[in-house]
């Protein structure tokens, strides 16, 4: 079959228009799920936030017990405030002689500043690895989500997945507001970031595949602009309703209304067409012309609606490609795409392993932890601009390979910044963020162009489950400086350095549209260097 023969659904878009009417309603759409899907990947640093409490004292408390020791917490607990250990009373009296002075106990009760989050409500106290492992959980539970929703989105559409996983949170989340336990919590903490997690993901591709090829980089940095501004959200509705239960149905409830997304949402017109259903695909690129008032043209026209020129199209694809075969089964067997499987994975490892990292740090820092929490959120829109800036004008890999260097450097200097200058220390801490928050959001965009359109999602999802080791390990970084202060500060430096490196071993895809096919995939490696490299097809 001739060149002219082949459906080309990236110069189809051209005549639609990259980013018009039809394309922007639909990311409008997209992008609620996506907000909330921010709140919904961070609420558990505020529901399982840590609390002040002390131990109880029975001889001396109030009826109710006041958190406020007053005189007698000079005698009855050590620095007058014990939390885990208490002096070892002598007598039922309160009084400074009816304790022993240096013999100490451990508690047995304690008794908390507030009840806002779930260290109070299943007594937590003293118990700090329950705490945390409520963040370690939740990010095994993205762990599994990743696969499931790209089985889901690949195999029965970007559509189905989406909307599943942006209603499946609300159920799981107001149900988890419930809990009449410390392991009913983390059960149903990790059952939520199973079932609702890949909605950024199966978003994220749903967009992305409807987007020209000069607007691929607008569209992905727009959603995470919208990730970012949900987790400032997040710390803004926390700060005004601190009560964890209530705080989470609330949060929860609204995704009942992406039921309806059901009637709103279209599916993605790339996916049907490598699935070979041509005349769903034909109508949504007939509306989406009407919306975006563009006329397409007469051999465009002819080939979406001529049923033997489409069944040729795809029986010669799938022969060149080998019919017998999966198309995963072809990925694995090339060289070429699991080595950049292997790179793209400690891609993600190193950037999720180094934004949660910074992340959990940075909200050490004295002052008001909800703005803490928005400053690190907000530092992050920045970077998603410096990416939409340089990802078209410099290429892919030379911007990303920048960032990872930059925020190598200022995480190495880091450690080496006097207490004296606290302002310089928080602007590396901040640039570090601010530069792999752009390495985050560009490889997104740059890991779905290195694979075919058939395994896309499962190829970005299986590099983004490699991510959460890093995700799941970060909370631990604060434990290393038990060791060595600046230890974790060098350890994200070096694994900056390395994924910077990895840049020299993967293709440029500046205006290259997006592969079809394993051997279009592979081709990219090969391909010729031109300023416009828009015309590879493997016939």
């Amino acid at each position: 079959m001739s060149q002219k023969e082949v459906l080309n659904l990236d110069s189809v878009l051209l005549e639609l228009g990259q980013f018009g009417r039809y394309q922007i309603r639909t990311y409008c759409f997209i992008l609620v799920p996506i907000l909330f899907s921010a709140i919904y990947n961070a609420q558990y640093i505020f529901a399982a936030a840590d609390l002040d409490y002390r131990c109880k004292v029975p001889e001396c408390e109030s009826s109710p017990p006041q958190f406020e020791t007053d005189v007698w917490g000079s005698w009855a607990l050590p620095d007058g405030a014990g939390q885990c250990e208490r002096y070892v009373p002598i007598s039922s009296t309160c009084s400074a002689d009816s304790f022993h002075p240096t013999d100490k106990k451990r508690c047995t009760s304690w008794v908390y500043q507030n009840e806002d989050t779930i260290v109070a409500t299943f007594d937590l106290a003293c118990e700090e690895w329950k705490r945390t492992l409520v963040g370690t959980l939740h990010s095994v539970g993205i762990f599994f989500a990743l696969p499931l929703t790209a089985y889901i989105s690949d195999s029965f559409g970007r559509r189905v997945a989406f909307i599943l996983t942006a209603v499946a949170p609300a159920v799981v989340g107001l149900a988890r507001s419930f809990s009449t336990s410390y392991i009913m919590y983390i059960i149903l903490e990790t059952l939520e970031a199973i079932v609702g997690s890949g909605v950024y993901s199966s978003g994220f591709i749903l967009a992305l595949e409807m987007v020209g090829i000069n607007r691929r980089v607008l569209g992905g940095n727009i959603i995470s602009c919208t990730f970012a501004v949900g987790q400032a959200i997040l710390a803004l509705v926390a700060w005004g309703i601190p009560e964890w239960r209530t705080l989470t149905r609330v949060l929860y409830a609204p995704s009942f209304i992406f039921l309806l997304y059901y009637f709103v949402i279209e599916e993605s017109v790339r996916w049907l067409l490598s699935k070979g259903r041509k005349a769903e695909a034909a109508k949504i690129i007939f509306k989406a012309a009407a919306v975006n008032k563009k006329k397409l043209s007469p051999e465009t026209i002819r080939q979406l609606t001529d049923e033997t020129v489409q069944v040729e199209e795809l029986n010669s694809t799938s022969a060149a490609e080998g019919k017998k075969e999966s198309v995963f089964w072809q990925v694995i067997k090339s060289k070429v795409l699991v080595s950049r499987l292997f790179i793209c994975s400690f891609w993600w490892i190193t950037v999720t392993f180094i934004y949660y990292g910074l992340s959990i740090n940075s909200v050490s820092l004295g002052g008001n932890r909800y703005v803490n929490y928005i400053l690190t959120a907000l530092v992050e829109i920045p970077g998603y601009g410096l990416s939409v800036l340089t990802l078209d004008r410099f290429g892919r890999k030379g911007s990303i390979m920048t960032a990872f260097f930059v925020c190598s450097v200022s995480l190495f200097g880091l450690p080496f910044i006097p207490s004296d200058y606290q302002w310089l220390q928080t602007s590396l801490n901040l640039l570090g963020k601010l530069c792999i928050s752009m390495a985050f959001s560009s490889i997104y965009i740059y890991t779905s162009e290195l694979y075919p359109t058939s395994v896309r999602h499962s190829m970005v999802a299986m590099c983004s489950m490699a991510g959460r080791v890093g995700q799941v390990i970060a909370p631990q970084t604060p434990l290393l400086m038990n060791y060595m202060a600046s230890l974790p500060y060098l350890i994200f430096g070096v694994m900056a350095a390395i994924a910077g490196l990895l840049m020299l071993l993967t293709p440029e895809t500046l205006h290259i549209q997006l592969p079809d096919t394993v051997k279009q995939a592979e081709a990219i490696a090969v391909a010729p260097r031109t300023k416009k490299r828009t015309d590879i097809i493997v016939d």
